[in-house]
């Protein structure tokens, strides 16, 4: 490239060339789109494995879980292990072991091996996601492009939503459950060479010990606490000592890594974040809405499975207005973030999600196509919504010199709602489900017994009895399930009215944070302009620009032009929606997402 470079024009790939941060985006976008499929193409498939594998109702949900719980429990290690050792390489780690991880999920033989890929590829999305929202951020100083980009990023979360139960549908319709997994590989062969290329290096600050003992701490404590409101939801009550003791050790867990990290010298995570009232917030609001959103899309395709008797492709093709709707709440979040301001958009999107949800109770055993459709439309824009303003709002309350920790915080939030998500809502189900199957009249006990755990297996008990008890066992299944799915929706619209309320603490515009805000003489919003400004005040020699805080600045390759645009400083922290996001999608994910 020629001529005037600004901040955050080009980025510094292998070897010291250059690449266009928008290109550097489109590579980063693939990442998303890798981690989002993971996320949401199993969810058409559990049918499969269930009939396959034949899980307990226990081990179907780890199935499920086991990857967004892995990934939340190990973010803050591997974000803080890619400021250490650089990100672009824990990023291609994560690209092997997540294609390793789906070839072994794919030829799972049991239950008990599908999760352990199924961890393994937590730990692979977890090796990935911090590393891209960290090079987002280093590629996109300037929030205004920021926005544009965290819009493009969201907009793929959902793609990777909308690709997932549709691909797996397809897949299903025509391969054995396990080509599921086989999507991720292609991906994967496809990011390594071009991410080894294009995406630029970058560390942190070095000077302080790596805090493996926090990193740790995090993760006991993240993965004691979703554990036990799994088992807490599973039967036994919270009360229970197998839902007890793990919420108890999670909670001490991350009561002493919150106390560790606000006494050392060097934190993973600089608490004093939170006491910006509108990070603590946006955190909030981002786990509600994602423990709303993934719960929500899991008991659906079941539904429109086991109760309507749809196929696994037409299944992901109900899906779709959910997905599609979000991509479009992405891609026109920026210009409404700046309309509407961050309080009145993340309310919005929460009102206009738990509408969808208590309009979606209207669904029973008959199936209403475009009732279906119209809620899904308002669910995923409201959802999205949602969740473009709360990262948004995170992001530029977070100093620059904290930008891996604020990206780890919403990572993980992100995850862990997911993973909360998944367990709570599914847990309210089984628990509304299993009394209806358990009256049913003219059906044996233990028949009954065994097809209260799932309505999978209550199909499969109802096949093995015949006659006049098997019918009676099916509809007093489809009666109960259809049932808990109404409970299901109540409780997450009154989650979601929570959250509404809690946006009120969000601030009314989208004005940079204090101490976040371009410098003068920055661009605001012209970051690939290319207009020229006031030089640099007696800049390093060598250096390719400014850096931020705690941030190694990189030298210019050969070719690269010097920078003579004016001085920006970093506003805000890494961003992105996380794996899906939609992922969800989003993102989470999330879209990340």
């Amino acid at each position: 490239m020629t001529g005037t470079v600004p901040a955050g024009t080009t980025a510094r790939g292998r070897g010291g060339g250059t690449a266009n941060r928008w290109l550097v985006l489109v590579v980063l976008c693939v990442s998303l789109l890798l981690v989002a499929i993971d996320a949401t193409v199993l969810h058409v498939a559990v049918p499969a494995v269930s009939e396959d594998l034949r899980p307990g109702a226990t081990e179907l949900l780890w199935i499920v879980d086991a990857y967004p719980l892995a990934a939340a429990a190990l973010l803050i290690l591997f974000g803080t292990l890619g400021d250490r050792v650089g990100r672009r390489r824990v990023l291609l780690l994560g690209y092997g072991l997540f294609g390793v991880a789906s070839a072994v999920a794919a030829f799972a033989p049991s239950p008990l091996v599908l999760i352990g890929a199924r961890v393994l590829l937590g730990v692979g999305g977890a090796m990935i996601m911090p590393a891209t929202l960290s090079i987002l951020r280093q590629v996109f100083p300037d929030r205004r492009e920021r926005a544009m980009a965290i819009g493009v990023w969201s907009a793929v979360a959902a793609v990777g939503a909308a690709v997932g139960p549709l691909l797996g549908g397809f897949l299903l319709e025509h391969f054995w459950w396990g080509s599921v997994f086989l999507v991720n590989i292609p991906l994967m062969v496809v990011s390594l060479p071009v991410g080894r290329l294009l995406l630029p290096e970058s560390t942190g600050d070095r000077d302080g010990p790596w805090d493996l003992l926090g990193a740790a701490t995090a993760a006991a404590g993240v993965l004691g606490l979703v554990l036990g409101v799994k088992h807490a939801g599973a039967g036994p009550g919270p009360a229970h000592p197998a839902a007890l003791v793990p919420l108890l050790g999670g909670c001490l867990m991350l009561y002493l890594f919150v106390r560790r990290q606000k006494r050392i010298k060097h934190p993973l995570v600089d608490m004093a974040m939170f006491s910006r009232p509108a990070f603590g917030t946006s955190v909030g609001c981002i786990v509600v809405a994602m423990l709303a959103l993934v719960g929500l899309e899991l008991v659906a395709a079941q539904y429109l499975q086991l109760v309507l008797g749809l196929s696994p492709l037409e299944t992901g093709l109900r899906l779709l207005p959910l997905t599609f709707a979000a991509m479009a709440a992405g891609l026109a979040g920026s210009r409404m973030l700046h309309r509407l301001g961050p309080r009145l958009m993340v309310a919005l999107g929460f009102l206009l999600t738990a509408s969808a949800v208590l309009g979606l109770t209207v669904m029973g055993q008959h199936d209403r196509p475009l009732v279906l459709a119209a809620g899904f439309l308002v669910l995923g824009f409201g959802l999205e919504t949602t969740l473009f303003g709360a990262y948004e709002s995170m992001l530029n309350e977070a100093p620059a010199e904290q930008a891996g920790g604020a990206a780890a915080i919403g990572e993980t939030s992100y995850q862990l709602g997911a993973g909360i998500g998944i367990a709570l809502l599914g847990s309210v189900m089984n628990a509304a489900y299993a009394p209806g199957v358990l009256e049913a009249r003219g059906v044996p006990g233990p028949a009954r017994n065994d097809a209260a755990h799932s309505i999978g297996e209550a199909y499969e008990v109802a096949g093995q009895l015949g006659g006049a008890a098997g019918e009676t066992l099916r509809a007093a299944a489809r009666t109960a399930f259809v049932h808990g799915l109404h409970t299901t929706l109540v409780v997450s619209a009154v989650l979601l009215f929570l959250g509404a309320l809690a946006a009120l603490r969000l601030p009314r515009t989208a004005e940079p944070a204090p101490g976040t805000g371009p410098a003068p003489g920055g661009s605001g919003g012209s970051g690939g302009s290319g207009g020229a400004t006031a030089p640099d005040p007696a800049p390093a020699a060598g250096s390719g620009g400014s850096a931020a805080p705690g941030e190694r600045k990189q030298q210019p390759g050969p070719g690269t032009a010097p920078r003579t645009g004016g001085p920006q400083a970093v506003p805000g922290a890494d961003g992105g929606i996380g794996a899906q996001r939609g992922h969800g999608l989003s993102p989470a994910q999330t879209v990340r997402r």
